[in-house]
């Protein structure tokens, strides 16, 4: 039966031919809708511009895939891990400049009106984010606000702390969010501006 078939296709060479022409085109044109996704994307995450009353209107997880789009808007590799046994880590992200940052994500419906962000929670972020996620940078963002106990002990343990007035700056698209951070630890490789 083989045997039939490579005689047929030997006296039908047009036919592979044909089929050679064929996987071509579909080839070039999945290729072509690829890149054209691609640019999209692309276009699509540079123009991303929000207002804090839009991450607001977000669920939790909604939330982490903005965080993910920012950073990726500003031209970081990110991905969201958030959800069970994400180790207080919602997004993990790797800036231009080589650096990882591990950021905790805490969604507040109510904004500035929900309850505020302890300690206990950059205590969880201080246990993992260098340890488990090799983070060269820990941050806790929130559409809300920190306690009185928190801000000093973020300071005091290298805990970077965005609340509602910097994370509505930094969604507003002027800057990235490295440039709004104080003690931002230096680059790990050299980028184009160096």
């Amino acid at each position: 039966m083989v045997a039939a078939a490579v005689q047929w296709l030997l006296a039908h060479w047009w036919v592979l031919l044909l089929a050679a022409v064929g996987a071509a085109v579909a080839g070039g044109l999945w290729l072509r809708q690829v890149r054209q996704r691609a640019e999209w994307e692309r276009a699509r995450t540079q123009a991303l511009r929000m207002r804090i009353a839009e991450l607001d209107a977000l669920d939790h997880r909604a939330f982490e895939f903005a965080i993910r789009d920012l950073m990726r808007r500003d031209g970081c590799r990110a991905e969201r891990l958030g959800g069970a046994g994400d180790n207080a880590c919602d997004v993990r992200a790797v800036d231009p400049a080589g650096r990882v940052w591990a950021i905790q994500c805490k969604h507040r419906r109510d904004g500035d009106r929900g309850s505020a962000v302890g300690v206990g929670v950059l205590q969880q972020v201080n246990g993992t984010a260098r340890q488990i996620h090799g983070a060269d940078i820990a941050v806790v963002l929130t559409n809300g606000r920190f306690t009185s106990k928190a801000v000093p002990w973020g300071q005091e343990h290298r805990i970077h702390l965005v609340d509602r007035r910097l994370l509505g700056e930094w969604v507003a698209g002027s800057r990235p969010l490295w440039d709004l951070l104080d003690r931002i630890p230096p680059a790990r490789r050299p980028t184009a501006l160096s």
